[in-house]
């Protein structure tokens, strides 16, 4: 794989222009994001990510948001309908490792029926008292035991349906009492405390790629996780992640100054690849001059990640489904 560049990017639309394309060649992404903006049919979706790879000389993933509930990009007739995964959790009892396993399955095998090859859960941090409500029916609970297991399975379920799994929101998102995507979160805890938040990242630290919080951990820095080298340094030594970390959205409202300032701060610190999500292509420039080619080291964990993906298995959705609704 020759040098690729240290960026994750959106686009813009149903189909790719040939001016984005051009930019896209000569940009080198490592992979792409699609949200609700890109997705009409199946043959649509299959042919942008067929437009989407073919810029690039490797076999770029393609990711999605696909957590289910308010986070979901597919909907029907393109895929399952699902509930928060909190509600889904709940609903399920003592059922929900196998059923969580299920629901991501189906998930996978529908994502990959399009072309879209990751998607950017399980989704670890831990609930409490005080999440904000943005993100606390996207979690899967507050224990952290129960959390963890629940995360194995989601990512098992995508990775046995040919999906990568991406888990997020490292080093842990649960205790921001804001949205992350409008105002920069600030957690107070002792690092005592913290060792909570952060031990379903210990226990899933395997996963081939992560992506980090947006958030300031006042007992570790005073600047936010996704460009702290003390936060990077803590998730690939204590937390003892090693595979590819991405970028948050690097154009959130919880970061301030420039995107060049965001991403060349988010590479410095640790990250290996900068997300941007809205495809904006004087946004994307900037930001990929930015963060440049990946490491080497970056570029290593990068292979790593494409050697992970697994042919899916051959199933029936309709007999996982009803597997899964004798669960509930």
């Amino acid at each position: 794989m020759s040098y690729i560049g240290a960026t994750i990017l959106g686009c813009e639309g149903l189909r790719l222009t040939s001016g984005k394309k051009t930019f896209f060649r000569n940009a080198r992404p490592f992979g792409f994001i699609l949200f609700a903006r890109n997705i009409d049919t199946s043959e649509q979706i299959r042919a942008l990510c067929d437009d989407l790879r073919s810029c690039v000389d490797h076999e770029a993933p393609i990711l999605i948001d696909q957590e289910g509930g308010r986070v979901q990009r597919l909907r029907p007739p393109l895929a399952t309908e699902w509930t928060p995964p909190l509600d889904f959790v709940t609903a399920a009892g003592r059922n929900a490792e196998r059923a969580m396993y299920l629901r991501y399955l189906i998930t996978a095998l529908e994502l990959r029926s399009v072309g879209i090859d990751a998607n950017c859960a399980p989704m670890v941090d831990v609930a409490c008292d005080v999440t904000h409500p943005f993100l606390k029916n996207r979690c899967y609970g507050s224990d952290v035991t129960h959390v963890s297991t629940l995360g194995r399975a989601v990512a098992d379920g995508l990775a046995d349906g040919g999906v990568l799994p991406v888990l997020k929101h490292i080093p842990g998102h649960g205790r921001a009492q804001a949205d992350s995507h409008l105002d920069l979160p600030l957690v107070s805890a002792n690092a005592d405390e913290l060792k909570r938040d952060f031990a379903p990242f210990r226990a899933l630290n395997d996963l081939p790629m992560g992506m980090t919080a947006h958030l300031v951990y006042d007992a570790l820095d005073a600047a936010p996780a996704t460009t702290s080298p003390i936060v990077m340094q803590l998730i690939r030594d204590k937390i003892g992640f090693d595979g590819l970390i991405m970028t948050d959205d690097i154009s959130m409202k919880a970061l301030s100054g420039p995107l060049s300032q965001r991403s060349s701060a988010s590479i410095d610190a640790g990250c290996d690849v900068v997300l941007h999500c809205n495809g904006d292509l004087q946004e994307m420039a900037e930001v990929v001059e930015a963060a440049g080619e990946m490491t080497q080291v970056a570029q290593v964990r990068a292979q790593a990640v494409l050697d992970a993906r697994k042919i899916p298995v051959t199933l029936d959705i309709s007999a996982l489904t009803a597997e899964l609704e004798t669960l509930i």
